[in-house]
């Protein structure tokens, strides 16, 4: 059984609030888990305490059994100083797809002829 360490959605609409929770990855988001280990607030400040609460000695617990932290609950644990999360780099993150490069393509090409007719 893999374990996640997970967000799990409650709240009203318009008005989240997630609790993290252990759970066996195959269970649904909002769905059967094993243990609640603390909550996250996203309406709160960020400067905030209260935004981010974890039980840190059972999230340690089930870290040690094997639990795999999700990329968010990661930032949660990275803050909190209970594991390292590697920054992610992505550079081509801001760089057009391969058919707006193309449409650009015509384009310039379309005005580079507009402008030697005239």
């Amino acid at each position: 059984m893999s374990l996640k360490i997970r967000l799990t959605r409650a709240g009203a609409k318009k008005r989240p609030y997630y609790r993290i929770v252990i759970a066996d990855s195959r269970s649904p988001r909002d769905g059967r888990f094993i243990e609640r280990v603390g909550s996250y607030d996203p309406m709160k400040p960020k400067d905030d305490p209260a935004r981010v609460t974890l039980e840190t000695e059972k999230v340690q617990a089930w870290l040690a059994k094997g639990a795999q932290p999700t990329d968010r609950v990661l930032r949660f644990l990275d803050a909190a100083g209970l594991m390292k999360r590697a920054p992610r780099n992505n550079p081509q993150k801001g760089e057009p797809g391969q058919k707006a490069k193309e449409r650009a393509a015509a384009r310039a090409g379309n005005a580079g002829a507009g402008e030697a007719a005239a």
